[in-house]
């Protein structure tokens, strides 16, 4: 058995404008008549998918993730291209697709099913199962149209995920989810994921990317930009969009021998420089630190042109690239405004290292706003790279090192 389990080969849709009706009808007939307008929802895609592979696809609005997903499950025929899936595929892609409005939950869970080729007996057998899961109660004997869009998301990922497929596919639509049943799903997912499930999920939650996904493409304008590993494509991304809002900003990626990515972004109006991170009372530098240890984050930030003000930010991330804590000047009411060229400011960050054994990595911020996207002077991921030790406090296990206290009382 092949270990590919979805093959995109030069895959393309487009979409045609006609000058009138007539005119396109006249082509389903072979008339020839060329089309007024012309466009590519997706152009040229090709990737493969393997066998308990998870892919994340990234982009834009408009960038083509959902019309690649159509293409995938078979819902839109492609253009150019072809499309393979060697195994049962479950796809949850808009809300209240194939579901009837007057039919209820359960009516709609048989209905559907049945679409997806379960079994009505198979759908009577897991029915308990999946009205479990949705958790609307005496509403999944309602109508369809008197749910909420939270309670349509329940009831399509139940049905999708009522027996596990060889590929899952995943929209946006859980985002519309309560936080309690996106937890409930995520954790279905990564169950589905260990078990062996191949998983292609569109979000633009990059913190859900970063944990469930072994691989991430990015798309932009219907082409694939980039295809890597989660850390260097979210990073690409994110600077990518502070691009798109100013063309002098550049992007420069690389790794270290540690496996760190550092990606670094900015137009250069402001830089940082003798970036370190030293022990607070000792002012030595500190690659090791100890739980509890007072630390401080130096950075000398130079203006080599006039700006109307600068913000300084900075956060800490694990080795799975999750935000443990960050902060910048514009929330904490420090902004520097008008800053003339040759002008420097030396900024430090005071904090205790109440983190858990491990790795963890230190991304400052240059930018003029609270946001990155107005004007990004310059953004560094993971510049200050630094490993965590417990060697006084009891042992524990986590990111967040919490001082708590354990009482017992004991009687007999």
């Amino acid at each position: 058995m092949s270990d590919i389990l979805l093959d995109v080969v030069h895959v393309g849709k487009r979409y045609t404008t006609y000058a009138s009706n007539l005119q396109r009808f006249a082509n389903w007939f072979g008339a020839g008549i060329k089309p007024s307008a012309e466009f590519w929802a997706v152009s040229d895609i090709s990737f493969q998918v393997r066998r308990g592979e998870s892919v994340a696809l990234i982009g834009q609005n408009g960038a083509g993730k959902s019309s690649l997903l159509k293409l995938i499950t078979g819902t839109v025929r492609p253009s150019t291209g072809s499309v393979a899936v060697a195994g049962s595929i479950s796809a949850i892609l808009e809300l209240g697709l194939g579901f009837n409005p007057e039919f209820t939950g359960r009516g709609n869970a048989f209905h559907a099913g049945g679409l997806m080729g379960i079994s009505q007996a198979e759908l009577a057998a897991l029915m308990p199962q999946i009205e479990s899961f949705t958790e609307i109660g005496e509403f999944f004997d309602q109508p369809f149209r008197v749910y909420s869009s939270g309670m349509q998301a329940r009831l399509a990922f139940a049905l999708a995920t009522a027996r596990r497929p060889d590929l899952l596919i995943v929209d946006e639509v859980l985002s519309v989810g309560d936080s309690y049943f996106q937890h409930k799903s995520f954790d279905r997912i990564r169950k589905f994921r260990d078990q062996g499930t191949s998983i292609v999920i569109v979000s633009h939650a990059m913190g859900d990317v970063r944990a469930l996904a072994d691989r991430v493409i990015l798309l932009d304008k219907g082409k694939v930009l980039k295809d890597g590993a989660p850390d260097e494509v979210v990073d690409f991304y994110n600077a990518l969009v502070a691009a798109k809002e100013n063309s002098k900003l550049t992007i420069e990626q690389r790794r270290d021998q540690a496996g760190w990515l550092y990606t670094k972004s900015g137009t250069g109006e402001v830089t940082a420089e003798n970036v370190g991170l030293f022990d607070a009372e000792t002012d030595e530098p500190v690659s090791t630190a100890i739980v509890g240890q007072a630390l401080v984050l130096k950075l000398k930030a130079r203006v080599h042109q006039e700006v109307p003000q600068l913000i300084f930010g900075c956060m800490i991330r694990d080795r799975t690239g999750h935000v443990i804590w960050g902060t910048n000047t514009w929330h904490t009411g420090q902004t520097i405004a008008a800053l003339k060229p040759g002008a420097t400011a030396n900024i430090e960050t005071r904090f205790v290292c109440s983190l858990g054994p491990g790795s963890y990595s230190i991304t400052p911020a240059l930018t003029k706003n609270s946001s990155h996207l107005d004007q990004n002077y310059e953004w560094q991921d993971n510049l200050v790279v630094f490993d965590v030790v417990n060697v006084s406090e009891h042992y524990f296990i986590g990111t967040t090192a919490i001082k708590a206290g354990i009482n017992i009382e004991y009687h007999e």
